[in-house]
């Protein structure tokens, strides 16, 4: 019984569980940015309130600074005659509140300090030395926000966290509470008596101040800050003599207590508050050099890649191998295009490379196991020099062994099925092959189908990244990638590193890194340009990448040795893997991170400079772009897409990279994933021989 071979082009099932991790970790990372910011942006920005439009009630406005209200009734109270209660709003303040404490101990007093629920979640340990120093607390709420102009939602919300604060670092309730931006009682008007109201209907005995014109003989409420005005005022009123005491609010009206414990419940609920914090803190500070890391590497390879086009401009003609004192290649060439279901554009493919002004070729299509009419779509084409072979389904590296072994010439052209070749592409791709070192060379991709938005997208994607990317590479010797897509080799140099290995799913990555490691050099033929057909959707860009990303991971570790290796694979590794690493895994892993602190940025610290440094980094990556299309001889109308390409199409490709990462680390294995094509290829190439055939 014959055993049905297994199928090397089908799909195979990525790994999932890591999805599941991101969408609760992403969504955890944001909602603590958003909390920490709303925190942050909350305490700064308290600082003024609406203008009273009524009075406060007479019976409140004469009565004194501590205020309770039950059933509709209001009572009030003052400070007996010498005694004072001292009250710190604001805070704890890491500075401040310490020397304060002192200070009150030196002269055996007490005090009451509001604190902001935020700054004791922020300093718990602070509030442990006010309790521990035996000083009442009180409620200035979370984040100092004006309750006049509060929802109700939003004033439970300050009054809880604070309680929860509270007790996560000391362990209490507190009755207390202290209206921001409020000072004597007549500034419990207009919309913050009816706050009042409100707050006193749950249980809080208000607190405010008397009016600075009462005398500290007569008994009063004091409010201060935190800060070196309130240390040297708090000093002078210490040391009044006319004061027989300095206490706290409840003490001096001979009320209990506002501290109360907290529940066993209401502490795991703070300390649960006061780990939040402490996280987001820590996240918002590591993002913040996360974010300098990032915007740094992101400005040094757009530097680096520039500055080294332009050396690789200036080194053509002078020192490049391939300069026109070597002796023009005119050997015969060998093509190979392996194809899988190809029949959209294997035709145009082989008639492009048989239309070569090359003369000496042979075109070997290696149909794998197709199940389309492309391997007759190839036979029916009627010239001597094109052989089709079939073979059962065993995948682009097999493909390619495949044809190696039918290679009759020294010189071997890689291409895919889904590429066309202008005239002189293959003759200007083998040119630096005159040189001995030269073991292959890579050809100039561009894109065919670029009138989408998708299709401009990846247009700008190979011109900008890959092509100025391969100029930087040949400069420092250390080409990853000969693509698929357009590639010269040497037969001899690829059957010494055994032909292309199956290992991983980026066959042409592989094979590339193991021809430095064999002693071969890799260059780049900027002026042998073949047109692509790239993915017109979402989903099928996202599988073509996965599958680049995952098996560039794979060779990135199959190869890892080169790095301490002597010579070109040297060279190779240090320079390129350790480029690769940088710059196409570390920083693309980061990203989200950093596209998340940004919003942050744009939502809770200065939206302007937020605004002005996206926009600053957007116009670095066009002048760059810009180059790089001139470089290529390419439109500039393309640049509009351009921003809109940091929106979408920049986070699909660190996605991929997030993805290639985790399932190479889970140890997933992937098939040769296959695009749907449409054979629309050659789509720039007519629309580019017509515009140069108008102009004649």
């Amino acid at each position: 019984m014959s055993r049905k071979p297994r199928r090397r082009h089908a799909a195979a099932r990525d790994p999932r569980g890591h999805w599941l991790f991101l969408i609760i970790v992403l969504p955890v990372m944001f909602a603590m940015l958003m909390f920490q910011g709303w925190t942050d942006n909350e305490i700064d920005a308290a600082k003024t309130r609406r203008p009273c439009t009524t009075p406060v009630p007479r019976a409140v406005d004469k009565g004194g600074p501590v205020l309770r209200i039950k059933d509709g009734k209001v009572s009030s109270s003052s400070m007996p005659a010498r005694t004072v209660a001292l009250t710190f709003d604001g805070g704890p303040d890491p500075v401040w509140t310490p020397r304060l404490l002192d200070l009150l101990r030196k002269h055996h007093a007490h005090a009451t300090f509001f604190l902001y629920g935020a700054k004791a979640a922020e300093h718990p340990d602070l509030v442990r030395k006010i309790r521990a120093a035996g000083h009442e607390i009180g409620s200035n709420t979370y984040t100092g926000a004006d309750l006049g102009t509060s929802s109700s939602a939003r004033t439970g919300l300050e009054l809880s966290l604070t309680q929860s604060a509270l007790a996560g670092s000391s362990g209490v309730r507190t009755g207390l509470l202290r209206m921001p931006q409020t000072t004597a009682m007549d500034t419990l008007c207009g919309a913050e008596w009816k706050a009042a109201q409100r707050v006193a209907a749950d249980g809080y005995t208000l607190v405010t101040a008397d009016q600075w014109y009462r005398k500290p003989s007569q008994g009063a409420v004091r409010q201060f800050s935190q800060n070196e005005t309130a240390y040297q005022e708090a000093k002078k009123l210490l040391g009044d003599r006319r004061v027989d005491r300095f206490t706290t609010v409840t003490a001096g009206v001979g009320a209990p207590s506002g501290d109360t414990p907290a529940s066993l419940w209401e502490r795991a609920e703070g300390k649960a508050l006061l780990w939040a914090g402490a996280i987001g803190r820590a996240f918002t500070s590591a993002m913040a050099w996360v974010l300098a890391i990032a915007g740094a590497l992101g400005l040094l390879r757009l530097v680096t890649l520039v500055f080294f086009a332009r050396a690789h401009v200036r080194r053509l003609t002078r020192f490049r191998p391939g300069s026109p004192w070597l002796r023009e290649v005119n050997d015969p060439v060998t093509v190979i295009v392996p194809a899988y279901n190809e029949e959209a554009g294997i035709e145009a493919t082989v008639r492009s490379l048989l239309a070569s002004t090359h003369p000496y070729l042979q075109v070997v299509v290696v149909d794998d196991g197709s199940t389309d009419r492309t391997a007759d779509l190839a036979t029916w084409i009627d010239d001597p020099r094109v052989s089709v072979i079939r073979q059962v389904n065993s995948g682009k590296a097999a493909a390619l062994n495949t044809g190696l072994a039918h290679a009759a010439h020294d010189i071997v052209v890689m291409v895919d099925a889904d590429t066309v070749f202008e005239a002189d592409a293959i003759h200007q791709l083998i040119q630096p092959l005159a040189h001995p070192a030269i073991g292959a060379v890579s050809g100039n991709t561009k894109v065919g189908n670029r009138r989408s938005l998708l299709g401009r997208w990846q247009h700008l994607e190979y011109v900008f990244g890959f092509n100025l990317d391969r100029r930087m590479f040949e400069v420092l010797e250390c080409m990853p990638t000969v693509p698929g897509a357009i590639g010269a080799f040497r037969r001899d140099a690829l059957m010494g590193v055994g032909g292309v290995s199956e290992d991983t799913l980026a066959e042409d990555t592989d094979l590339t890194m193991a021809l430095w490691r064999a002693g071969w050099r890799v260059v780049y033929e900027e002026t042998a340009v073949a047109w692509t057909e790239v993915p017109t959707s979402l989903r099928q860009l996202w599988r073509q990448r996965y599958r680049w990303c995952f098996g560039t991971l794979q060779s990135m570790w199959k190869h890892r040795r080169a790095a301490v290796e002597l010579g070109p694979a040297g060279r190779f590794g240090r320079r390129g893997l350790s480029y690769l690493v940088l710059f196409q895994v570390l920083l693309p892993l980061i990203a989200p991170v950093v596209d998340l602190f940004a919003l942050y940025g744009a939502l809770f610290l200065s939206p302007v400079q937020s605004a002005g440094i996206w926009f600053a980094f957007l116009a670095v990556q066009l002048v760059c772009a810009g180059y790089a299309l001139r470089l290529d001889g390419e439109r500039m109308r393309s640049l509009w897409s351009m921003p809109f390409q940091l929106f979408v199409y920049r986070q699909l490709m660190y996605l991929v990279v997030i993805q290639s990462v985790v399932a190479a680390l889970l140890g997933a294995r992937l098939t040769w994933h296959r695009m749907q094509r449409s054979g629309t290829a050659a789509q720039q190439l007519r629309s580019k021989d017509h515009e140069e055939l108008s102009s004649i």
